[in-house]
């Protein structure tokens, strides 16, 4: 089957979903490190680390005859340009069993990379290594992606080699549902970005940033939080900008192909000589998806990507924040945002990454609002009220966040203390 403009807006209405069967899912990436000279680990030791998870029960994933992941019940650990490792969950019911399965993961991680002498780092950015010490790997996207990606954004090259994020996957009941919950999204990034701030070493200098991948990701090709999300934005007006949207890469007969002449509305008009003007089909479109590297992003569920990745103390905090707000108490959350001026969200977008909860949004600071989140979130998730065997609902994730706002301190301020204290390597390292 080709691909009309109807065809991509019956994409996005595929993934309508009950409420009852709305599912979370957590993607996370880690670092990795050779803790005998402190560099990122290189492809052969990638490999040999895939080969101890083996024995858990993860399963190769090749690319011709390279090992490029794993997969296991549901679960992808997908291979990074820098070798950075992405563990992509399963979907799941609640913020229990999501984080349960992030344990499990660390736990089987933890036991291979400990033989191998490999130290995991979970910040938002690599604060160690300059960008022309980080070692490649053969996965065959990334050669094209390293080519093509600094012409449209000068830190392209830094985002896919030097950061590291969470993301949050959810669902939506109806086309208002996904307005409503990709608007909330939206505008609450600049919140996010200084909530979850993680990332203010860089080359074992404090960079003057409290996350410094969100300052990369705003200079990186195809990212960035573009006006048009703050509008009434339905299924048919996010078909015309994916299709207005250029192509990074085409797969035809299993090789990658640079798509940087065209936009997939020139793919679906059969313009591409290269690929003998082929129309594009389902797994085109959904390959192409996966390359526009906006703050949130729509598939058949919407992701959010604005969090730096951080250690266990804060990993179910993310999505346990965001889940509150969208599953839990979607109309209070909206009806807050829903008057807030777009200029002015964009203007916190660009100065959060630097002045975090001092931002300025709408006559009061970052730290205000994501005060009030945190409120609106635990009330969502008391609404949910979904309990662990304890007898506990997932509002004991907050903790984390809740102490964040207590002490007016966010794990990238923890790291520049403790890093500032004696510059010592391993105070960067996980324990």
């Amino acid at each position: 089957m080709t691909i009309s403009k109807e065809h991509v807006i019956e994409y996005f209405k595929s993934g309508i979903k009950e409420k009852k069967d709305f599912k979370i899912g957590i993607e996370h990436e880690k670092f990795l490190f050779d803790s005998k000279n402190n560099k990122r680990i290189d492809y052969s030791k990638v490999k040999e680390m895939f080969s101890g998870l083996n024995e858990f029960g993860w399963n190769p994933i090749k690319e011709g005859e390279n090992i490029i992941g794993l997969n296991k019940e549901g679960k992808n650990i997908t291979l990074e340009p820098g070798n950075q490792i992405e563990l992509s969950g399963e979907k799941l019911n609640n913020i229990h069993e999501a984080c349960a399965e992030s344990y499990d993961y660390l736990f089987e991680l933890k036991q291979v990379t400990k033989k191998l002498d490999i130290k995991i780092v979970s910040t938002g950015f690599d604060p160690i290594s300059k960008l022309d010490e980080i070692p490649n790997n053969p996965k065959q996207r990334y050669k094209l992606m390293t080519n093509d990606m600094p012409l449209g954004g000068e830190l392209s090259l830094d985002m896919m080699y030097r950061t590291c994020g969470t993301q949050l996957n959810i669902d939506y009941s109806s086309e208002e549902d996904f307005f409503k919950k990709f608007k909330v999204v939206n505008s609450i990034v600049p919140i996010s970005i200084a909530l979850f701030a993680n990332s203010s070493i860089v080359e074992k200098k404090k960079s003057d940033y409290l996350s410094y991948r969100s300052k990369v990701w705003q200079n990186t090709s195809r990212g960035g939080l573009p006006k048009l999300f703050f509008e009434n934005l339905n299924f048919e007006k996010y078909a015309d900008f994916i299709i207005n949207f250029p192509i990074l890469f085409i797969l035809d007969k299993h090789k990658y192909i640079s798509g940087n002449k065209y936009t997939f509305r020139d793919f679906m008009n059969g313009k591409i000589d290269e690929i003998k003007n082929r129309l594009p089909t389902e797994s085109d479109l959904s390959l192409h998806l996966s390359t526009i590297f906006t703050e949130n992003r729509l598939k058949k569920y919407i992701e959010l990507r604005s969090m730096d990745t951080c250690g266990w103390d804060c990993l179910c905090a993310g999505p346990a924040f965001f889940i509150g707000m969208l599953y839990g108490n979607l109309d209070e959350v909206y009806s807050l945002i829903s008057s807030w001026d777009k200029d002015k969200i964009i203007n916190a977008y660009l100065d959060a990454p630097q002045k975090g909860f001092n931002t300025q949004l709408m006559g009061k600071d970052l730290f205000y609002w994501a005060s009030t989140l945190l409120e609106i979130s635990r009330k969502g998730l008391n609404n949910r009220d979904m309990l662990n065997k304890s007898g506990k609902n997932e509002t004991l994730f907050l903790n984390h966040l809740q102490k964040v706002i207590d002490n007016r301190t966010t794990n990238a301020d923890h790291m520049i203390n403790k890093f500032s204290k004696n510059e010592d390597l391993k105070d960067l390292y996980d324990k």
